[in-house]
């Protein structure tokens, strides 16, 4: 996740260009939320819910900040593979904003429906994913869920045999910014949805 509703490519040059880049989404998410409640009624669906926070908008340096790590964390790696990273930690942290964001940027990107869908049960599902991606998404679970025993000396090692040390500490650096980025999302509920992939290309 690198906004409140867009991942764009560029950072914003100021801090104002954030907020004002906040502040329209936050006009077009009250937009669609309206719409989205008045469709989610006339269908029987539950009502959609408003972000608790719109925190770019009032943390604009930070927000900045986060898309330029994330833009510098993302150099040199696959982009299929990056946005399954992306993934696997969004369902880890139960990140539905993130989820909605990165399912649709791996999509663009050529990743299958299949095996995005095969992601939450990788462990019954190897032989949709190349020993490399087997290896950074069992590094992201390890780096995700520190509580389970920190990175195991195997699933580190795995890793660092079949990724290059530039390649493998962009992977760590890729991991590390979703894991914050699905954090302001779950903390501020985040309403997904509405994201469009190549909005801000």
């Amino acid at each position: 996740m690198t906004t409140t509703n867009k991942t764009p490519n560029t950072a914003p040059d100021t801090a104002q260009d954030a907020a004002q880049d906040a502040a329209s989404d936050t006009t077009a998410n009250t937009t669609a939320n309206t719409a989205a409640n008045a469709t989610a009624k006339t269908a029987g669906y539950a009502p959609e819910r408003a972000p608790r926070l719109e925190w770019a908008k009032h943390a604009p340096e930070v927000y900045k900040a986060m898309i330029r790590l994330d833009t510098a964390a993302k150099q040199g790696l696959d982009a299929r593979l990056y946005e399954l990273v992306k993934i696997r930690a969004s369902q880890l942290n139960h990140c539905a904003f993130c989820l909605d964001m990165h399912t649709k940027d791996a999509l663009a990107a050529g990743e299958s429906v299949e095996r995005i869908v095969q992601l939450s049960a990788w462990e019954e599902s190897r032989h949709f994913y190349t020993e490399k991606e087997l290896a950074a998404i069992e590094l992201t679970e390890a780096i995700t869920v520190l509580t389970d025993g920190f990175v195991p000396d195997e699933v580190y090692d795995r890793a660092a045999g079949l990724f290059e040390e530039a390649e493998l500490a962009q992977l760590i650096a890729a991991i590390t910014v979703i894991n914050a980025w699905n954090r302001f999302g779950v903390t501020t509920r985040m309403t997904p949805g509405h994201y469009r992939p190549g909005r801000h290309a």
